[in-house]
């Protein structure tokens, strides 16, 4: 009968992590012809396949730069495909149930997100564009640009509210 090899992972402690062996731990190399380097980033060989390049970050961002996923396709065939794969992904193309929460990443207040909408900047705009926005609005519907114009002196208002909330927001965020 053979004997046991003893083993010195019983007992507590336990002298070495849940799952690891003595021998090395396999590296998969980068599958660009000539590089060395561990190739930890997968990318796909051909549109729809499970089968996988494995590339270094550097080859990866070079593979991503060229990647046409219509290559080799006639204009009405790459067409075709992606009006089928449209309409096999109208499920996915917007979470409906998420609709509420609007446009942004939500580090902003919906009142922030309406001045931003009066403002008419991005919702990841900074304070910079934020503030030459506000700048070029102020100036265009100014009461003394346009007398007499009651539309304006209303949008004037707006903008110089919409201004007053975020710049609000944002002494708020920088003292923090």
């Amino acid at each position: 009968m053979a004997k046991a090899k003893r083993s010195n992972d019983w007992g507590f402690p336990r002298w070495r992590a849940y799952g690891t062996a003595r021998e090395a731990e396999p590296v998969r190399i980068c599958d660009r012809h000539g590089c060395d380097a561990p190739g930890d980033r997968p990318a796909p060989k051909s549109p729809n396949s499970r089968e996988r390049w494995w590339f270094c970050e550097d080859h990866a961002a070079e593979y991503n730069r060229s990647w046409n996923y219509f290559e080799g396709l006639t204009a009405e065939d790459a067409a075709a495909r992606e009006a089928n794969e449209r309409q096999g992904a109208d499920a996915f193309a917007s979470a409906s149930h998420y609709g509420w929460g609007g446009p942004g990443d939500g580090s902003r207040s919906r009142d922030e997100m309406r001045a931003l909408d009066v403002l008419e900047v991005e919702a990841d705009a900074d304070f910079t564009a934020i503030r030459a926005a506000w700048r070029r609005l102020a100036k265009a519907n100014h009461p003394d640009v346009k007398p007499g114009d009651a539309e304006a002196a209303r949008r004037f208002q707006a903008v110089q509210a919409a201004y007053e909330v975020l710049r609000a927001a944002e002494e708020r965020r920088a003292s923090a």
